[in-house]
């Protein structure tokens, strides 16, 4: 789950790194003061737990496009898990929670009721250290195929069906692994490894930057970014910013 934001607006995003031990889960922490407003969340492959105030702890699924978050009152909190963790972080199928905000106890039915209580009770500065432990305690492992997929799949120019071949996997086993751990199969997310690489391009024109991010053309650009996040390549690229997944 990544937050677009325009450049006049307060800088009220803000990430923290994982603690030892939790890396090869978790891609960071992350607090956002300002949601009096609506904003634009768009693909990154990762599933977030979130604190969403008056309205309790969710899982964020994985999204295969824009969605429309806020406003909230409070500020909000979470913890992004890497792509390759959700699933056996979460004790169930990435699969199910795509394009979705589902309450924890939803999700984790025993320790979930307990887990919001104790976020809804606990002051600002504890709420970070909670979903910490919430994930420490879990005790996962990711599924070293699948993290080793979304390294081949992040790289220009990248072949589902040689990232398969390279894994000892057929391209059906290896969407069934990216499906249960991710969320969604290996397309979708090299559509959005192809979509990071081009916020994070600094080339001057938008022709060179979809060619460094590995797009066929500038047109197949437009249309990716018009599906992933809403809006027209320039407008979202003007205020783009590559966040921690």
């Amino acid at each position: 789950m990544t937050p677009t934001q325009r450049p006049d607006e307060p800088v009220p995003y803000r990430e923290y790194p994982a603690v030892r031990g939790l890396q090869h889960l978790v891609s960071c922490l992350w607090e956002n003061d300002v949601q009096d407003r609506q904003h634009t969340v768009i693909p990154d492959g990762c599933v977030d737990l979130i604190w969403l105030g008056s309205h309790g702890l969710v899982v964020a699924g994985a999204d295969t496009g824009p969605r429309l978050s806020g406003p909230i009152p409070g500020p909000v909190c979470g913890i992004r898990l890497r792509p390759g963790a959700a699933g056996t972080v979460l004790g169930l199928p990435a699969a199910e929670l795509r394009d979705q905000l589902v309450p924890v106890e939803h999700v984790w039915q025993r320790s979930g009721p307990e887990l919001a209580e104790t976020m809804a009770e606990a002051d600002a500065e504890r709420r970070l250290a909670i979903l910490t432990e919430a994930v420490l305690v879990r005790r996962a492992a990711p599924d070293p195929v699948v993290v080793a997929a979304a390294a081949r799949l992040s790289e220009p120019g990248a072949r589902v069906s040689a990232a398969a071949a390279d894994l000892g996997l057929s391209e059906r086993q290896l969407n069934r692994r990216l499906l249960h751990s991710v969320g969604y199969g290996p397309k979708m997310l090299a559509r959005v490894a192809r979509l990071r690489r081009l916020i994070a391009a600094a080339e001057p024109s938008l022709a060179l930057r979809a060619l460094a991010a590995g797009y066929a053309s500038q047109a197949h650009m437009n249309e990716e970014v018009r599906r992933l996040t809403g809006d027209s390549a320039g407008r979202f690229l003007k205020h783009a910013s590559l966040t921690a997944a």
